[in-house]
């Protein structure tokens, strides 16, 4: 599954990007994700929003086995 979210994460990766910032997969484990954000969205405001209602909605909606998405 940690090369399908990888995938995942591959589509998102351009918009973060555009941002300045970015996303590192840390591990797959038991339905839950965790990542790394990094550049400007590790400081954000908004990161957790960004974490939670666009890169864990967005994984969620491709991988339905996916659980939750927690950043570390």
């Amino acid at each position: 599954m940690k090369e399908q979210v990888q995938e995942v994460l591959n589509i998102i990766r351009p918009s973060l990007q555009a941002d300045g910032g970015d996303v590192e997969l840390v591990d797959v484990k038991d339905g839950v994700v965790s990542v790394k954000l990094t550049g400007h969205c590790a400081g954000c405001p908004h990161s957790t929003m960004t974490l939670k209602k666009g890169i864990e909605r967005f994984i969620k909606e491709k991988l339905p086995a996916v659980k939750e998405v927690v950043g570390v």
